[in-house]
């Protein structure tokens, strides 16, 4: 009687256990799915202790309180277009990812300018000329052949609306040289075909979900609130207001 009594008891848990992990299971796997690609700024670079993990105020996470979104944050600081490109491509970990994303963010394109800049600039001067030359021949094609082919290797892997941001400026208005001629780069260069190319590529999207989160315009001329001293990448109001424009633009919040 007793061991009869015994193994009801532990079938009736058993039971109970299965149930209870299946539920669980079920309601985590309920949760939509955000998949982060970028770079340090997307990692939230900076913002937390050390910089070995994504920050939770890097603007993604900010983005899933609002919906409530389970998180998958493959930014890698120093990352290129090239190499997110690479990564997509031929990671398995990062293709698994996007087969089951509910949404995609796409921040890329900004080491590859640091690099332009960089190279354009000898001791301690900058080449203004030879920089918007490296621009024009390879540095900008470069990004948005990158670009554009990302976003087709993303969407072969899932139906996910995609949003891409455009690039704001790094450089405070008090670097009154950096500023403006970043600006007129991002304007009239950078940024102009960046939203032509998502454009183009919307209107040829069947899922009807690509759309551009304009970081150029929300940062304006107020890199002291939302871009870090002496740094290049944003401080928390900078993140909370990449994951806003984020948000709009994917119609998570009006």
């Amino acid at each position: 009687m007793l061991k009869k009594l015994l193994s009801v008891m532990m079938v009736t848990i058993l039971a109970a256990s299965m149930f209870a992990t299946s539920a669980f299971a079920k309601s985590d796997n309920a949760r939509r799915s955000l998949v982060a690609l970028g770079d340090s700024i997307t990692y939230g670079y900076n913002l937390g202790k050390d910089n070995s993990e994504p920050s939770q105020y890097a603007f993604p996470f900010l983005m899933a309180q609002v919906a409530k979104l389970k998180v998958t944050n493959l930014a890698v600081p120093k990352l290129t277009s090239s190499q997110l490109l690479d990564l997509v491509k031929n990671d398995k970990g990062y293709r698994q990812d996007l087969k089951h994303a509910d949404y995609v963010t796409l921040s890329i394109g900004n080491n590859d300018l640091l690099a332009a800049v960089s190279g354009a600039t000898v001791n301690g001067t900058l080449d203004v000329a030879q920089l918007q030359a490296s621009l024009v021949t390879t540095v900008l094609p470069g990004i948005l052949g990158n670009v554009k082919n990302t976003i087709a290797e993303i969407r072969s892997l899932t139906d996910a609306p995609i949003v891409v941001y455009n690039i704001y400026n790094p450089y405070q208005v008090s670097n009154q040289l950096m500023h403006t001629l970043t600006n007129q780069l991002l304007t009239q260069l950078v940024n102009n075909n960046l939203g032509a190319l998502v454009q183009s590529l919307a209107a040829a999207d069947k899922c009807n979900t690509l759309v551009l989160a304009d970081a150029y315009t929300a940062f304006g001329e107020n890199q002291l609130l939302y871009v870090r001293q002496n740094d290049i990448h944003p401080t928390i109001e900078g993140q909370k207001l990449l994951a806003e424009i984020g948000e709009v633009a994917l119609g998570m919040k009006k």
